[in-house]
């Protein structure tokens, strides 16, 4: 893998910090937009789902020519290259005249933010000290986070009139100045990146990741955490507060505001706590079934107190995922690294696409048959949640000492 052996690797990091808060911007505003939208729309869940689903979709689906991008071209043109879509899916969906329409800005979204994360990660894996890699992505998740305050009660205030195209509009001229930034911040970085790969090479990389046994328990439980996190985050969260607790816009706005404060709050905390390689694993597995709990207790106790409780404390154990990326971080050999955190990364998003699809289809199936939707939606992410735990702890485990070799 690259190293930029950049100069000034925090105000490097600092700049593509920018482009991954607007990333997460994006990748939330369906927690908040979604009644509006849906009410304008006349979507159905699984269409909102779908809504929802799609950035992710792309954006997950992207990780693996992502990788390839950033070995072979560098941090600084895959980013150039890739931000302006988001520009340009951000005023699609602004102005789309039909929910296909939207589908196809959500999707160009996805792909211009697509190596917004991983090229963070790549960047503080080759100018960062080793030791330094769990606490330098947790400031860095945490600072990213800022963007999901902008899709809790800023948004909730710009949209409470049912204008939701207002808030593309404005992330989306908010995209332009990020992408400035980054033609700025990104200037003293090479052009290239491995000199020495070509694309077929970059290819083999990839399958030697997926005949490795170890991969697949990391890819499972990669799958679920975040997916369970940004599906109450990005998605369920203003319908429940607003459609099952009877609660305002502005109040589920609110909510989203102090989880995202915690996500961003607790990632520096925890990148700083790791439990180091013997005791990372358990840690991980343990954090998951505390989460599926958590998704119980909001599935069959309902109140206020309940899901604002929960959020809260989500929010909170959010950025253990930073362990997940330590943990790869500790199972691959470095000439592995960077297409390693890219297949990790689109477990992660593949993963988001697939909760919010499959938890829209399971409320229409449960309003069909005249269920409790929203029982039903957190209890599958509960059971997802608990098959990831079980499949990281029984899987193969990966061989102690990986970096060295």
């Amino acid at each position: 893998m690259t190293s930029s052996h950049s100069p000034r690797p925090w105000t490097v990091l600092f700049t593509l910090i920018g482009a991954f808060a607007l990333s997460q911007a994006f990748r939330t505003i369906a927690g908040v937009m979604a009644p509006p939208l849906q009410a304008d729309l006349a979507l159905s869940a699984a269409q909102l789902g779908w809504f929802a689903a799609m950035f992710h979709l792309v954006f997950g689906g992207m990780q693996l020519f992502m990788g390839v991008g950033l070995d072979l071209y560098g941090v600084r043109r895959v980013m150039l290259g890739c931000f302006p879509l988001v520009v340009l899916g951000a005023f699609v969906s602004g102005l789309a005249p039909s929910y296909w329409v939207l589908l196809l800005g959500q999707a160009l979204i996805g792909m211009g933010c697509a190596p917004a994360f991983l090229s963070c990660t790549v960047f503080i894996a080759a100018d960062f000290p080793l030791r330094r890699f769990a606490a330098v992505s947790g400031i860095t998740l945490g600072l990213g986070s800022l963007g999901m305050l902008l899709t809790a009660s800023p948004l909730a205030w710009l949209i409470d009139d049912g204008n939701w195209r207002l808030g593309f509009l404005v992330l989306g001229a908010l995209s332009v100045l990020a992408w400035v930034a980054l033609a700025r911040g990104l200037s003293g970085l090479p052009k290239q990146g491995r000199s020495d790969d070509n694309f077929g090479e970059a290819m083999r990389g990839f399958a030697r990741l997926f005949i490795t046994p170890h991969t697949w328990g990391i890819f499972l439980l990669g799958i679920m955490v975040y997916a369970s996190i940004m599906a109450l985050r990005g998605l369920w969260l203003g319908p429940v507060l607003v459609d099952r607790e009877g609660q305002t816009l502005v109040f589920s706005g609110d909510v989203a505001l102090w989880m995202s404060l915690l996500m961003l709050l607790g990632a520096p905390v925890l990148g700083r706590l790791d439990p180091g390689d013997r005791w990372r694993r358990p840690a991980l597995v343990a954090v998951t079934v505390v989460l599926a709990a958590l998704f119980l207790l909001l599935a069959w106790v309902p109140g206020v107190a309940t899901v604002v409780v929960v959020a809260l404390l989500v929010g909170a154990l959010s950025s253990y995922t930073v362990w997940q990326y330590a943990d790869v971080r500790a199972s691959y050999p470095p000439q592995l690294l960077g297409r390693a955190i890219g297949v990790f990364t689109m477990s992660m998003f593949l993963g988001v696409a697939l909760m919010q699809s499959v938890t829209g289809w399971v409320a229409d199936l449960a309003l069909a048959r005249g269920a409790e939707p929203y029982a039903a939606v957190f209890s599958t992410i509960a059971a997802l949640l608990l098959v990831g735990a079980v499949g990281f702890a029984c899987l193969p485990q990966p061989p102690r000492n990986q970096e060295s070799t």
